[in-house]
């Protein structure tokens, strides 16, 4: 009986936590268009609202600063004496205007803002391309496929159905002994079928395919970019992402041949390499012509770089692509993650010159095939001025889809957009 006490008391103690959940204070931040979108020069309007249980809370006192987006320009301290006011801002040339309250409520801060875009489709990207750079490119992935792939291939029943066959793979990329590791899940009916390549965003993780994508009749390779096993318990990759590849991103951004990106776009490159020679005689075949390839934050930039760089690539669909346009923070512009040179003052020249063969811009300008863009404007971490900045210049077809309140995530609209598109394209 006590037994049974101890396993009830731990139960209701797990639902509790379980049941913690958000504020009871709320602050929204609102535009007053609808689609988020003004002209230069035109009145932009904001609604500041802060809420208890769901009513308007008065008497509240309320910080708030704004400006064009990464750059506030206006700090200010105001009274809601009715839980609620308008503010209103202006930008003269095309960008972002963000907008963050702070309320101070029972000793406590809580936090919202919002950003409109101010004629977005005018924005052009800061970023400067090396007169080297489609040579630079095309040397590495020569220098890259002079290592044979010698794939492995682990099949996993644990993950595998009836309907799909999945297995842990893994390739060589640029030299002996540095691999690339993937999920492949590959249609278990026998037949040549579209490819779609995921890579991943930044970070340190395990990696389970897309079994429920591979079941609309395609073959998925998701891949990892850090040369381990994606299949290992989390706790492994912490511990390296807190150690060993800690902050990964900014290894030798000073020098386009040490650069930590160099490896990982040349790797994108041999995974598609790794579909076709799978192809080669097995009853499962990718069909040689139709691939798409898509990926967010990081993932993003790397679909841009894979697509640019391999004819093979049919679609693409990044989502709040990173590393766009690094130098416009150098004019005090928005710019993408890592944000490298926000607010320092003295550059290093060598990693302006170096980040410029890894910006996602250059590569946007020279893709020609279909491309699906979304992302929201409320992202703290990608900026939208980078995104829309990127969007203006790609080539080929393409399409926009902006989510404007989403940050750095999506909505489940946004997502069955995303792949929607591309397995829209892909069986044409």
């Amino acid at each position: 009986m006590k037994k049974v006490l101890t396993i009830i008391m731990l139960f209701v103690a797990v639902c509790v936590e379980a049941q913690i959940r958000g504020t009871n204070i709320t602050v929204t931040v609102t535009p007053d268009h609808k689609d988020w979108t003004y002209k230069t020069g035109e009145n932009i309007g904001f609604t500041i609202s802060v809420m208890k249980s769901g009513t308007l809370l008065d008497d509240v006192k309320v910080s708030y600063e704004m400006g064009p987006d990464m750059y506030p320009d206006t700090k200010k301290e105001i009274t809601l004496k009715a839980g609620t006011a308008k503010i209103t801002g202006k930008m003269q040339v095309p960008g972002f205007y963000k907008l963050k309250a702070t309320a101070h409520v029972g000793g406590k801060d809580y936090q919202a803002h919002c950003i409109a875009a101010v004629s977005p489709e005018k924005i052009q990207p800061q970023a400067q391309c090396p007169k080297d750079f489609d040579e630079f490119w095309a040397n590495a992935i020569k220098e890259a496929r002079n290592t044979a792939l010698e794939p492995h291939m682990e099949y996993l029943p644990e993950r595998s159905s009836a309907d799909v066959s999945t297995y842990h793979v893994s390739f060589h990329n640029d030299r002996w002994g540095r691999r690339v590791y993937g999920i492949l899940n590959v249609p278990a009916k026998a037949g040549k079928y579209p490819a779609i390549l995921k890579v991943p965003g930044a970070g340190v993780r395990p990696y389970g395919g897309d079994e429920g994508l591979c079941k609309k009749g395609v073959i998925v390779l998701e891949i990892g970019i850090h040369g381990i096993p994606v299949t290992k318990e989390q706790l492994y990759y912490d511990n390296l992402f807190s150690a060993a590849l800690a902050d990964y991103w900014l290894n030798g951004c000073n020098n386009r041949d040490r650069s930590y990106y160099k490896h990982v776009v040349t790797g994108c490159i041999r995974a598609i390499d790794f579909l076709e020679a799978y192809g080669n005689g097995d009853a499962v075949q990718w069909d040689g012509k139709n691939l798409g390839v898509c990926g967010s934050s990081q993932g993003g930039f790397l679909t841009l770089a894979t697509t640019a760089l391999d004819k093979r690539v049919s679609c693409y669909a990044p989502v709040h692509a990173a590393m766009c346009d690094h130098e416009a923070a150098l004019k005090k512009v928005a710019c993408g993650w890592p944000h490298l040179f926000y607010q320092v003052e003295k550059p290093d020249q060598a990693e302006v010159e170096c980040m410029r063969y890894y910006d996602g811009v250059n590569f946007a300008k020279r893709i020609i095939v279909p491309g699906w863009y979304s992302f929201g404007y409320n992202d703290d971490v990608v900026a939208p001025t980078s995104m829309y900045a990127t969007y203006n210049v790609a080539g080929g077809e393409k399409v926009i889809s902006p989510y404007q309140q989403t940050g750095h995530f999506w909505y489940e609209e946004q997502y069955e957009e995303w792949f929607g598109f591309l397995l829209s394209k892909l069986k044409k």
